[in-house]
């Protein structure tokens, strides 16, 4: 099991938290854009500085309102897929659309993933499709899997969040509509049960497995009985985490994962 966890998830510097990463014993990060963005150097330095603490960058992040747009989101596709051959990455997570002018209609959608799984492909570099649970149309994974399953293409799959399925009420108990090659990239976040709109809970309440209301053992059993083998990765985001030390919140991680493998059993 290749154990990773988003960068976004600890505080610190970038290089401060691959060195802390690595030392709790993880295999891989996802790469946050800000965290990308505040490297003082190019592309290729970062990949370097992620190879010489012996991780992985597993997954790159967030790729934001392309589907349903204009083409012209095409153009800044191409740009991303050139930088993540320069990080030698060769997953991209794509969230559903927020933005109140993108279109509503399926067929655009589809249209609009394949040819973004056409371009990934001319790369050989993998999307994973994420319903945001405030996405402005697909907002629930079964909807983002049914955009998946019409484009059919090898380069598209889907990403599984568990706060953006459990905080929407929804579950897993679907998944056996879905080929275990098809799910992209996991996604771990526990929290504790608030009475908020999603995107305010999700901002400043998720933590990591364990620490919330959230039954994610059972949601690990679900992915792994079904014949999940990619990484299990930690997507966290609260205040707390802003002021704990570096080791301390990379450890934490890396035992709520443990936690996770040990529920498998059960």
């Amino acid at each position: 099991m290749q154990r990773c966890i988003a960068t976004i998830s600890i505080s610190g510097t970038l290089e401060q938290k691959l060195e802390e990463i690595a030392a709790a014993g993880f295999d891989s990060i996802e790469l946050f854009e800000p965290d990308l963005t505040g490297f003082p150097g190019a592309a290729r330095q970062l990949r370097q500085r992620v190879d010489a603490s012996g991780l992985k960058i597993a997954l790159l992040q967030p790729f934001r309102n392309y589907e349903g747009e204009s083409s012209d989101q095409l153009i800044r596709a191409r740009q991303q897929f050139e930088l993540m051959q320069e990080l030698n990455c060769k997953k991209l997570l794509l969230c559903s659309n927020v933005s109140e002018s993108c279109s509503s209609d399926s067929q655009h959608q589809i249209d609009d993933l394949h040819a973004l799984a056409e371009l990934a492909a001319s790369f050989q570099v993998e999307i994973g499709y994420e319903a945001l649970a405030w996405g402005r149309h697909i907002n629930r994974w079964q909807q983002a899997w049914q955009r998946v399953k019409h484009v059919n293409h090898p380069n598209l799959g889907i990403v599984l969040d568990s706060f953006h399925i459990l905080s929407r009420g929804d579950s897993l108990d679907e998944l056996h509509q879905v080929p275990a090659e098809k799910i992209t990239f996991v996604q771990f976040a526990d929290a504790p049960q608030l009475n908020l709109d999603v995107l305010t809970w999700s901002r400043h309440y998720r933590c990591f497995p364990g620490q919330g209301d959230f039954d994610l053992q059972h949601f690990a059993r679900q992915l792994h009985h079904h014949g999940y083998q990619g990484p299990w990765s930690l997507e966290i985001f609260n205040e707390q985490m802003v002021t704990s030390p570096l080791h301390a919140s990379a450890a934490d991680g890396y035992c709520s994962l443990r936690w996770l493998e040990q529920g498998l059993t059960q």
